[in-house]
């Protein structure tokens, strides 16, 4: 069944706030991909703690770009606000990274996007915008 799957800038616009979001990649170095995001184990495991723990996500696409079309590939936003005073941002972090700031699983980003940078895309939001965009493609 099609579903339509939100820009994390957009997400970011709604909410009106800075937007927290992971997303998942394959070989760093480049190589062959061992898995498709479907089978990301480290998708997988944010997933299933995620609703496990009663977080609220959704899958995202990564910022919009009008110059690029690609398929989705496994983002998720989470909707939790990015403040280091929240205890619900402090257990994510906690779960996702490592007293130093590195990730605790590999072949993944943990990455917040900023309402200023979002609004760089307002524009996206305007009626039909899409739509044009599709037919002038």
């Amino acid at each position: 069944m099609p579903q339509l799957i939100e820009y994390i800038d957009a997400i970011a616009r709604q909410k009106q706030r800075d937007a927290l979001f992971v997303t998942f990649y394959d070989d760093p170095t480049g190589g062959p991909s061992p898995y498709r995001w479907e089978s990301h184990p480290g998708r997988a495991a944010v997933v299933e703690w995620l609703d496990a723990h009663g977080y609220a996500w959704q899958p995202c696409g990564e910022v919009a770009n009008e110059n690029i079309m690609r398929s989705y590939r496994g983002s998720i936003y989470i909707d939790v606000p990015y403040d280091r005073d929240n205890a619900s941002y402090c257990a994510l972090e906690t779960f996702l990274e490592y007293p130093d700031g590195s990730l605790r699983m590999p072949h993944m980003r943990f990455l917040v996007i900023g309402l200023d940078y979002a609004q760089k895309n307002a524009h996206h939001d305007e009626p039909g915008f899409w739509t044009r965009w599709a037919e002038d493609f």
